[in-house]
């Protein structure tokens, strides 16, 4: 019998499918999964899938506790372990998206954050979209993806933290973001690669541009934590 609910599975493929649709990848350059903290697996994209190709039954169960492939013959992405990572350290997220999408990518590679330059970004993300540290040379010789996770999760902090903050940029790689659902997770990288677009863009007419803490405090509370009045039950899944 298959690993993996149909409803997972259908979450998780529809979430894979935004990736090309919103433009977040050329080629197979991205994925998303999605976790079932209570059968201790999650479900991610076969490793070099095109998402033309991709269908629900090929999506591939990792045991959460070990990283082992619990089912099927195919491989799972290259960035698993990333992935496991976060699930272990965040008991809060129900799905992750990686992607190269190319403003996001620009700003990994320069070693930069994307700052907050206006109220677009301050509705989703409390603060600049953080870069990581590089990885050490022993970090990439082994456990390089696992490793990969951790200097995220070193640079985010607690369950919490990653909460008010889901997404993060790997220094010289690229975006990471994450929510408490497939769905959401990929929502959070098209907001990543549209604030560094609008980021680049608004840097170049004013190098100096700002935005005062207090209008970024108005903007992301009113969207989040116990105040929070934006949208409606039904639109916050």
């Amino acid at each position: 019998m298959t690993i993996g609910s149909d409803a997972l599975r259908q979450d998780v493929w529809l979430a894979n499918q935004v990736i090309p649709k919103a433009g977040l990848a050329q080629l197979t350059w991205g994925n998303v999964s999605g976790v079932d903290r209570a059968g201790g697996y999650f479900l991610i994209k076969p490793s070099g899938v095109s998402y033309d190709d991709l269908t629900p039954d090929m999506l591939v169960p990792v045991d959460l506790a070990t990283g082992k492939v619990l089912d099927g013959d195919l491989r799972p992405s290259v960035d698993t372990e990333s992935h496991r990572a976060f699930y272990l350290a965040w008991p809060s997220i129900g799905g992750i998206t990686h992607t190269h999408s190319a403003n996001a990518v620009a700003f990994a590679q320069a070693n930069r954050d994307i700052p907050v330059l206006g109220t677009t970004h301050a509705d989703t993300f409390n603060g600049p979209v953080p870069v990581t540290r590089g990885l050490t040379p022993e970090e990439c010789a082994t456990d390089y993806e696992f490793n990969t996770g951790q200097v995220i999760i070193e640079l985010i902090g607690d369950d919490e933290a990653a909460a008010a903050m889901p997404a993060a940029l790997v220094a010289n790689h690229g975006p990471f973001t994450w929510g408490v659902s497939p769905k959401k997770s990929v929502e959070h990288a098209i907001i990543v690669e549209a604030v560094a677009d609008m980021a680049i863009k608004t840097l170049a007419l004013n190098p100096a541009a700002a935005t005062p803490q207090h209008l970024q405090e108005r903007h992301f509370k009113r969207k989040h934590g116990p105040g929070a009045y934006y949208g409606n039950p039904s639109t916050k899944s």
